[in-house]
């Protein structure tokens, strides 16, 4: 599913009519189609079906003559001044004005009761007043308009995108329709993705309008969100006449006295994600505590400077920072290994804390980086505010992973994972999972991924989707779910997704 800019919707659409000669009217019928089959027709009887003179309101005429002929009890409401209607949307009033129907105009605040006393008898709201197509703040009987559709409508339906709601950067233009579901048409609009878009849009679903393939590739870039289906293609099947050496060397640089837990989660991660071989380096007063827990795994000191650089020569990827504080030593060992290595570095955790001033560690490098960040973290190392990064999460993503030449995997809701170039979206995961360790898990997966021949970003992405598909089906059994539980289940899960 890719995600778009409402620019890049516009280019679209023109290409489509303009270029292809595809009619407007032909695509604002199968748009009203599509809403139509995303209402339970056999539940929901009486309907409130509420336009403006643009588009939008053109897909909401449509919609209104498709339930009529559905025999539905339908009331239809154009607000705001009637002159200078898009020719798509005159088309579709007239319809409805030649077969009857009454299309009940609200031009002032005189008139708004007509409305409310509808929207009472009503069972869905059908909100087709702006859609994507609003640049400026919601006034005057559209403001009065929205808030009555908000007070009183049971149930309600946006086409597009929600009445106010700006669908690039998810922000409220003076008041917004709370819709309960919002059909959206082609590509999945930016400004869903925001933190708190989901109280305005509810459920979205992305429909297909008849736009062709070849339209959609030729204006968007490569934004996406993963699904079962692009996981699938992507895993590797595993060759009957493999063996551990086939599956990645890894080694875990996590842990100091304190925070064994974060270096043995993120050593079982990668173990229990298919690594052929793992070694955890740690220091010596917690490695007599780690080899009794970890059976599968290694363990090395990292006193044994000579016998862990050597170890480093032959590993296939290695993960950096869970757990091992955020020193001088830290960042010291961190330079060191960069500078002598040339295959993936997953940093994470006190391994991101310690680059705070220090960017210049990721210039001129033979290897390839990795870094999940939760929004705190990132915080420290581009300087820019924790509520910033939050309202800014792809912008901020892409041109860090962009500058710094790594793969940015930016933690929480909706996960942002991008080169700088393509971006994915995780859409997996819930606040069940939200418990210590989860990120140290989260970081054994990817390194586990890169060591047994993944490329950083598509590394990044699976092993995203893996952690919160598997958080998610815990999830339906458990009320909060821990990092101990997570590792039983990885490769449960990952079998389930390959097949």
């Amino acid at each position: 599913m890719k995600i778009a800019a409402v620019k890049t919707v516009r280019k679209i659409d023109s290409y489509c009519i303009n270029e292809l000669k595809i009619p407007g009217i032909v695509l604002m019928e199968n748009a009203a189609l599509k809403v139509v089959e995303n209402i339970n027709l056999d539940k929901f009887n009486k309907f409130c079906v509420v336009c403006a003179k643009g588009n939008n309101g053109g897909d909401g005429f449509a919609v209104a003559r498709h339930l009529l002929v559905n025999k539905k009890d339908v009331q239809v409401f154009l607000i705001g001044n009637s002159g200078g209607m898009s020719n798509d949307c005159k088309t579709n009033y007239d319809i409805l004005t030649n077969i009857g129907v009454s299309v009940v105009n609200i031009n002032s605040l005189n008139d708004i009761d007509i409305l409310k006393t509808s929207i009472l008898q009503t069972e869905v709201v059908v909100d087709a007043m702006f859609g994507t197509g609003l640049s400026r703040d919601i006034q005057g009987i559209f403001d009065s308009a929205v808030s009555l559709i908000n007070q009183n409508s049971r149930y309600t339906v946006s086409i597009d995108a929600p009445s106010g709601f700006e669908s690039d950067t998810g922000k409220i233009l003076g008041n917004c329709i709370r819709a309960d579901k919002t059909v959206t048409f082609e590509l999945y609009k930016r400004g869903f993705l925001n933190y708190g878009a989901d109280e305005f849009t509810g459920d979205v679903i992305v429909e297909s309008i008849g736009i062709p393939k070849l339209a959609v590739d030729k204006f968007t870039q490569d934004d996406f969100i993963l699904n079962h289906e692009m996981i699938k293609n992507n895993l590797k099947v595993r060759n009957k006449y493999c063996h551990k050496g086939d599956y990645g060397r890894v080694m875990i640089f996590s842990g100091s006295l304190g925070f064994t837990g974060a270096a043995y989660i993120c050593t079982q991660g990668a173990v229990r994600s298919g690594s052929g071989l793992v070694t955890l380096c740690c220091s010596r007063e917690i490695q007599g505590i780690l080899s009794s827990k970890l059976v599968e795994a290694m363990t090395i000191s990292l006193d044994e400077d000579q016998r862990v650089f050597e170890l480093l020569k032959k590993s296939d990827a290695l993960a950096f920072g869970p757990g091992l504080g955020s020193s001088k030593t830290t960042y010291n060992l961190l330079k060191k290994i960069v500078d002598n290595y040339e295959k993936t570095i997953v940093i994470d955790a006190d391994g991101i804390n310690v680059l705070q001033g220090k960017l210049d560690t990721f210039k001129n490098k033979k290897c390839k980086f990795i870094i999940t960040p939760h929004a705190g973290e990132m915080s420290r190392i581009t300087g820019l505010s924790v509520d910033y990064i939050n309202q800014n999460r792809i912008e901020v993503s892409r041109k860090f992973a962009k500058d710094n030449n790594v793969v940015v995997l930016l933690k929480g809701y909706n996960t942002v994972i991008t080169d700088g170039y393509k971006l994915a979206i995780n859409p997996t995961g819930n606040s069940s999972m939200a418990s210590g360790g989860m990120g140290d898990l989260l970081t054994g997966i990817i390194v586990s991924l890169a060591g047994q021949g993944y490329e950083p970003m598509k590394a990044a992405c699976l092993g995203a989707f893996i952690h919160g598909y598997c958080g998610e089906k815990l999830s339906k059994n458990m009320y909060s779910v821990n990092a101990s539980y997570m590792l039983d289940k990885i490769p449960f899960v990952i079998k389930e997704l390959q097949d």
